[in-house]
């Protein structure tokens, strides 16, 4: 909790900042900012507590998917270095305090106890990303992600919306344990269960698998990634992510648990849809950027699968997986700026797969960053991806949801081919790409998400505890 209240205000902070006549300021401020949050939220680490009336609860597992979603904002605000070269069209402060506010929306979503903080949390993440989304004015591409964004997410919202209408007209609760024990008393002959909670059920979570991007509600992710600046798209793809799973985790295992033996065959042919759709589609894209959407979708269907498992570890396995998974996004699109800013194709950044050809040879940094963050993100051994997804499996496999099992393997399979497509280009392909120049702190979070990568591979229990 106090790590939203001091987010809301250091946002404020960044737009005041904005009045200076300095632009290099704003990213330091941001990040000290950050950190200073990160700071305030593990120490509430062992403390539970709940906020306005029962609405917000702090607790070990709030404290670790904030520390998850704050770690991935540092690293994306820490590659943001391009905000203030526009001086005439671009507005660092409003982006850094947008970004702030979003994160504050993200952490009301692992926090909320009660479905109207839920909401709110949603809306206040949602339209923070619409904004950013179609930050890049002069961009058509931008714009229209922006827009396709706001309708869809205006509908998906509205979907959701009238799911949690349902359920409290069903249950007489917004608590999310109030619904549960509603719920838990049917079981027990105490209640009548109307179908009126199942469809308030399946609206909520069709909302959710919106957010998450989940097939088939995933259509607007391709477009939207690709039309959204780089810097926004990684911050949607691992702040944004996180968020909605932890929702749709706390929401299934607390509120909806009871009705387990229900909502879990949706799940369970959605998981498997997701995971060949966008495996398949992955596989035919030509941008790296569209083909980063893609694999964005694809591990939504991972992280599906062990929200479906609703096992004992599903908690440390969503949190272990988010953090590699953002990790390696981050990582692979830090990469993917610096090399596009510096090739171009018809007076526009490349951002296909050909723009990495001939990266090793003279710039090896990236060139190995960028490797070992698609290694990672296509579950190689030695690598935090692995055991990823290797957690996930083993959920899977203790639930005995052999179908989504055998698709998450193949489909991981193919996974390998296009992420050693950039791969192949940097290392086996001649280019004429010349050494790129790196700002120190640029550098210097390549180095370490790349280290944390391999590290968390070699040593998965580290974090894998803690959670």
């Amino acid at each position: 909790m106090n790590s939203i209240i001091a987010l809301s205000l250091f946002g404020i902070a960044n737009l005041f900042l904005g009045f200076l006549n300095n632009r290099k300021i704003l990213m330091p401020a941001t990040l000290a900012f950050i950190l200073f949050a990160l700071g305030l939220n593990l120490a509430d680490w062992n403390t539970e507590v709940l906020w306005f009336n029962n609405m917000l609860r702090t607790n070990n597992l709030s404290v670790n998917f904030t520390t998850v979603i704050l770690v991935a904002t540092l690293l994306v605000v820490a590659i943001s270095r391009g905000f203030g070269d526009d001086e005439e069209h671009s507005h660092p402060a409003e982006y850094y305090a947008i970004m702030l506010f979003s994160v504050v929306g993200a952490i009301m979503m692992v926090t909320f106890e009660n479905l109207l903080m839920l909401f709110i949390g949603l809306e206040i993440l949602s339209v923070s990303m619409y904004v950013l989304t179609g930050s890049d004015k002069r961009n058509l591409r931008s714009n229209e992600a922006a827009l396709k964004y706001f309708l869809m997410g205006a509908f998906a919202t509205g979907i959701l919306l009238f799911g949690v209408a349902l359920v409290y007209g069903a249950t007489g609760s917004f608590s999310i344990y109030g619904i549960g024990n509603f719920v838990t008393e049917n079981r027990m002959g105490q209640s009548e269960i109307t179908p009126m909670l199942y469809v308030g059920i399946l609206l909520i979570i069709i909302g959710l698998l919106f957010k998450v991007s989940a097939a088939p509600f995933h259509f607007w992710t391709p477009d939207v990634y690709e039309g959204a600046p780089t810097i926004f798209t990684a911050f949607m793809s691992t702040v944004v992510k996180t968020a909605g799973f932890a929702a749709l985790y706390r929401l299934l295992s607390v509120s909806f648990v009871g009705e387990y033996g229900k909502w879990v065959y949706l799940l369970y042919f959605l998981c498997a849809a997701t995971l060949i759709i966008a495996n398949i589609t992955a596989v035919y894209q030509q941008s790296f950027k569209r083909m980063m959407a893609f694999s964005s979708i694809s591990h939504a269907g991972y992280l599906l699968m062990t929200v479906t498992s609703n096992q004992a570890t599903t908690q440390s396995s969503i949190l272990f997986y988010s953090l590699a998974y953002s990790i390696a996004t981050v990582t692979a699109f830090a990469v993917m700026i610096l090399v596009s800013e510096n090739k171009t194709s018809n007076g526009k950044p490349d951002e296909s797969f050909d723009a990495f050809k001939g990266l090793a040879k003279n710039n090896p940094l990236l060139a190995f960053a960028l490797a070992v963050s698609m290694l990672s993100l296509a579950g190689i051994p030695l690598t935090a991806g692995f055991w990823g997804k290797f957690f996930i499996f083993s959920d899977a496999f203790k639930r005995g949801l052999i179908l989504d099992l055998i698709v998450a393997v193949l489909m991981s399979a193919v996974g390998v081919y296009y992420y050693f497509k950039p791969i192949i280009a940097s290392y086996m392909k001649e280019g004429n790409i010349q050494e790129i120049t790196i700002k120190p702190i640029y550098k210097l979070t390549l180095i370490i998400t790349t280290i944390l990568t391999i590290l968390l591979g070699l040593m998965p229990d580290l974090v894998k505890s803690i959670f």
